[in-house]
C-alpha cells in the first residue's frame, strides 16, 4: 500500500501512541468490492488506520455475502451499506445477530434506473417509467427484438430489474452489466450519436458531473415493496416500486471490533463522507485512471481538515 507523505505520518502517528498500545495487533480484515468508490473509500480508510498503528488487510468478498462475513467475525466491517442495494442483505444479518448498524455517512443515496438527458429528447414524457414503457422500441436491440433493452448491474448487485419489468409488465429485457465500468462503456458509446440508453445507475458517483441525467420515477418505495406483494400498485408481484429517493449509506461492525481494536472502532464511527468526497473517489479512479491505493493516497493528502478530525477523536 502506498503510504501518506513522512509529514502526514508522523503527525498522524503523534495523534495516535495511546492507540498503538489499546489495539490489538491481529489484522483487521476490510472488504473490497467492485465499484470504485467502495475500493478507494476502503483504501483510504485502511490509510488511516495504518498511520495510527493497525494492521490492515484486504480481502475481495462478495457484496451480498460480506454481511455474513462481517456477523462472524471473518470481516471486520463494511463501510459501504447502501439501503436500496444492500438493506435486505444488512437486515438479515442484524437480526441473526453478530454485527450492528456503526452509523450513517452524511451522504444520501439512490439507486434506480436512470437515463442521460439526451434520451429525454427522444422521449419527452420522461422520467415517468409509463413515458419510458412507452417509448420501448426506442431502446431495442438485435439482443432484444421489439422489446427496449435495459442494462441493470451486475447480476451479484440483485437489484431485480427483471422482477420490476414483471411485476409492472414492461416491455423491456433486462441485460445484467458484467461491472461497473461496463455502465460507463454504455453510456459513453450512447453518448457519441445521442442513442437513447438507460442503464442502472446510483448516487453518489462521478458519472453525474459527466453525464448529467435523471432517474427515472417508478411508484413510490413503500417499506415492505421487496417482501410483501401487498405493497405497491401490483398486489400480486414483489419488486413494483422504485428504489427509496433518499436512501442511507449506512456502516456495518462485527460486534468484537469495539473490544478487539477500540481506537479504530471510534475511528469507525467518526468516519462521515458525504456525496462530493464519495464522487471524487470515484472520479479519481474512473476518470483519472489512478490505481485505488494511489487515488485514496490523494484523496486524504488533499483532505487533511476532513479526515483528521476523525483521527483525533478516535484517541
Amino acid at each position: 500500500m502506498k503510504k501518506l507523505s513522512s509529514a502526514l505520518a508522523a503527525g498522524a502517528l503523534a495523534l495516535s501512541g495511546a492507540a498503538i498500545a489499546a489495539d490489538s495487533s491481529d489484522p483487521i480484515v476490510i472488504p473490497i468490492h467492485n465499484w470504485s468508490s467502495q475500493i478507494v473509500m476502503s483504501h483510504a480508510v485502511g490509510q488511516m488506520l495504518e498511520e495510527m498503528g493497525n494492521s490492515v488487510e484486504f480481502i475481495t468478498t462478495d457484496s451480498q455475502a460480506v454481511y455474513e462475513s462481517v456477523r462472524l467475525g471473518d470481516v471486520t466491517f463494511e463501510l459501504e451499506v447502501w439501503e436500496g442495494a444492500f438493506g435486505a442483505s444488512f437486515r438479515e444479518a442484524l437480526e441473526k445477530g453478530g454485527l450492528h448498524d456503526a452509523g450513517d455517512h452524511d451522504a444520501v443515496t439512490r439507486e434506480d434506473w436512470w437515463y442521460p438527458m439526451w434520451t429525454k429528447e427522444a422521449c419527452p414524457g420522461l422520467p415517468s417509467w409509463e413515458a419510458l414503457n412507452d417509448c420501448a422500441e426506442l431502446f431495442a436491440t438485435a439482443e432484444t427484438g421489439g422489446k427496449g433493452r435495459y442494462l441493470d448491474g451486475p447480476v451479484d448487485w440483485l437489484k431485480h430489474g427483471k422482477e420490476r419489468v414483471e411485476a409492472l409488465g414492461m416491455d423491456f429485457v433486462v441485460i445484467n452489466a458484467g461491472s461497473a465500468a461496463a455502465l460507463w462503456a454504455e453510456i459513453g458509446s450512447a453518448e457519441k450519436d445521442k442513442r437513447p440508453v438507460v442503464v442502472f445507475n446510483w448516487t453518489p458517483n462521478f458519472a453525474e458531473a459527466v453525464w448529467p441525467g435523471e432517474f427515472v420515477e417508478f411508484p413510490e418505495w413503500e417499506d415492505g415493496c421487496d417482501k410483501d406483494p401487498a405493497k405497491g400498485p401490483n398486489p400480486d408481484a414483489l419488486y413494483d416500486c422504485g428504489n427509496p429517493a433518499s436512501g442511507y449509506l449506512k456502516k456495518a461492525a462485527w460486534d468484537g471490533m469495539k473490544d478487539k481494536w477500540p481506537a479504530a472502532y471510534k475511528l469507525l464511527t467518526e468516519i462521515s463522507f458525504t456525496n462530493p468526497q464519495i464522487a471524487e473517489m470515484a472520479k479519481f479512479v474512473d476518470t483519472d485512471e489512478m490505481e485505488p491505493e494511489e487515488a485514496a493516497s490523494a484523496w486524504l493528502e488533499a483532505n487533511e481538515d476532513v479526515w483528521k478530525p476523525w483521527v483525533e477523536a478516535s484517541m
